[in-house]
């Protein structure tokens, strides 16, 4: 699938689509990451009647490197302007960890443009942190080791069943985490604060799906989180068993059933309809 651009102010942003005329579901993945994060996840959906569509972060993946503004608030605008040029919404937003709380921003900000979230793995609101818990994270993304130590942190984050094909990815992670910009985007995140999602979240119409994995190492609790996130929204909650923070790429088998069976449940309410083969 070849990549395609939409520019916006300040950048550009990478994305791919499937095509069709079914439902549209936006995909963004964590910061760090990139769309191909969703390789397991996305040609289910395809295969299931929804257009696909993935989107690489701001100064992530194959999307322009440098930025003025990583912000949440930032971010979201991203998803409401690919969801405004696709002109095929409303959509699903499918967000992990980062921007997540940028999902609750768009859908409290344009509800008639995002008909549902998927949060998986959601910060959307700020952790708490001890002195070393910061001192620590200060360490990781600082130095010429940044990129190999972020790669350590990330292969963590799949405790139980890591994907056959990690190794490769990783190896794609770094080598794009290493490019001009890339890491800056990376840290510039992680120091940017969820208190706007936070205070939002009551304010979201879209019905809602939290994925959290039992073993997500990010939580003290993942599934209070969970619980919290689901009771702010009125919505539904899947803790996967022994997954950590990417639960659909470590366990899609689980994921794949439980996001169609709810993606399934959003078309229903809104009078559209996918294939059923």
């Amino acid at each position: 699938m070849s990549t395609k651009f939409l520019h916006v102010s300040n950048g550009t942003l990478a994305f791919d689509d499937s095509g069709g005329s079914g439902p549209l579901v936006v995909m963004v993945p964590g910061m760090g990451d990139v769309r191909a994060e969703y390789r397991f996840l996305a040609p289910k959906l395809a295969a299931a009647g929804y257009r696909v569509v993935t989107m690489d972060l701001r100064g992530h993946g194959e999307s322009s490197a440098d930025w003025p503004d990583y912000s949440i608030e930032a971010v979201g605008r991203d998803m409401l302007a690919l969801v405004d040029h696709l002109n095929a919404g409303p959509a699903t937003l499918v967000t992990t960890s980062y921007p997540t709380g940028a999902a609750v921003c768009a859908a409290a900000e344009r509800p008639d443009a995002i008909r549902a979230l998927v949060l998986i793995g959601a910060f959307v609101r700020d952790p708490e942190m001890s002195a070393l818990q910061k001192l620590m994270l200060g360490l990781l993304l600082k130095g010429p080791w940044r990129v190999r130590a972020w790669d350590m942190y990330y292969n963590s984050l799949y405790p139980s069943q890591k994907p056959a094909d990690l190794g490769g990815y990783r190896r794609e992670l770094r080598a794009n985490l290493s490019e001009p910009g890339r890491f800056e985007a990376l840290k510039a995140m992680s120091g940017e604060p969820r208190i706007e999602s936070e205070r939002r979240l009551g304010q979201v119409q879209a019905s809602a799906l939290v994925v959290m994995g039992s073993k997500d190492p990010d939580f003290p609790s993942p599934e209070a989180e969970a619980q919290f996130i689901a009771q702010q929204l009125a919505g539904q909650i899947l803790m996967v068993d022994g997954a950590g923070h990417y639960p659909h790429a470590e366990m899609p088998d689980v994921v794949i059933p439980a996001m169609l069976k709810f993606l399934a449940e959003v078309t229903q309410r809104n009078g559209t309809t996918t294939r059923t083969n």
